[in-house]
């Protein structure tokens, strides 16, 4: 096996058995707030960043562990906005890296086999030149391999934000969680790209959105293959053709992409997004 597969199978075992450390046994997130030194408890709120961040401390050591064990270095990104969160150097040949990023989102109440997605990085500066450090830890072309470890999971009572209130640690049982029915698993981020920007105004790729494509790797490039993954987002909103109509159009969809370069259209997975 290579070190990637080799990284790749132990990540996804490691990962497999996150669930038990941060879920009671009826799948609620253990965490229920903060605590000051008088023994107050001060509920969070189930908003997604909020969640997300507590769940990167809470998991924290045992990527740490994970790292240790299996002959890695850890080195967290220096920068709030750099890419990755974490890069793997491998201890005996830092040549070898792996960058990884933690994914979180919450499922859609009223269709449960759908999530509210993923950003997957930007598909600017470090991405478009493979040896810049600009917004990123180590040059992207020097990774070998781009990982996500995902956590999906559903609010409770499905509200966005909820209202912090202050309990003492002898009501701590009584908290109820915000967070509950987590589903951990691990991707290479371009198994699960979509052809479509991710949530904001910043160059962001975007997800597919069904559950069981994104635990499965299944998508929109998934039988294309990663380098039409990358050739896409390099050149994503940069070619323009005629639009049929006597016009010109910029290039915003994975089909039209396809079939411009005079590639296999049949083979693009359509996402199921409903």
């Amino acid at each position: 096996m290579t070190d990637k597969e080799v990284f790749a199978t132990k990540l996804t075992q490691m990962v497999s058995g996150l669930k038990k450390y941060i879920s009671t046994e009826d799948g609620q997130w253990t965490v229920k707030g903060f605590i000051d030194c008088f023994k107050n408890i001060y509920t969070i709120s189930s908003d997604t960043k909020v969640v997300s961040k507590i769940l990167e401390i809470h998991l924290f050591p045992h990527i740490l562990d994970f790292a240790k064990k299996n002959g890695y270095n850890v080195v967290l990104a220096e920068h709030q906005n750099y890419y990755p969160d974490i890069s793997f150097v491998k201890t005996e040949d830092e040549s070898i890296k792996f960058a990884v990023d933690y994914k979180t989102t919450y499922r859609i109440p009223k269709k449960p086999h759908l999530c509210n997605g993923f950003t997957l990085g930007s598909h600017g500066e470090y991405f478009e030149n493979r040896t810049s450090t600009k917004n990123i830890q180590f040059a992207y072309a020097s990774y070998s391999g781009h990982y996500c470890v995902g956590i999906i999971y559903e609010r409770i009572g499905g509200a966005a934000i909820c209202e912090t209130n202050t309990h003492h640690i002898d009501e701590l049982h009584s908290i109820a969680s915000v967070v509950k029915n987590f589903h951990f698993f691990v991707a290479e981020k371009w198994t699960i790209a979509s052809d479509k920007g991710g949530s904001g105004n910043t160059a962001n790729i975007g997800s597919i959105k069904n559950i069981d494509d994104i635990v499965n790797g299944r998508g929109m490039f998934s039988k294309l293959g990663e380098q039409w993954f990358d050739d896409y987002w390099m050149n994503y909103k940069k070619i323009i053709i005629p639009d049929g109509k006597g016009g010109t159009k910029k290039i915003t969809n994975l089909k039209e992409f396809v079939e411009y370069k005079g590639g296999d259209s049949s083979l693009i997975v359509e996402a199921k997004e409903r």
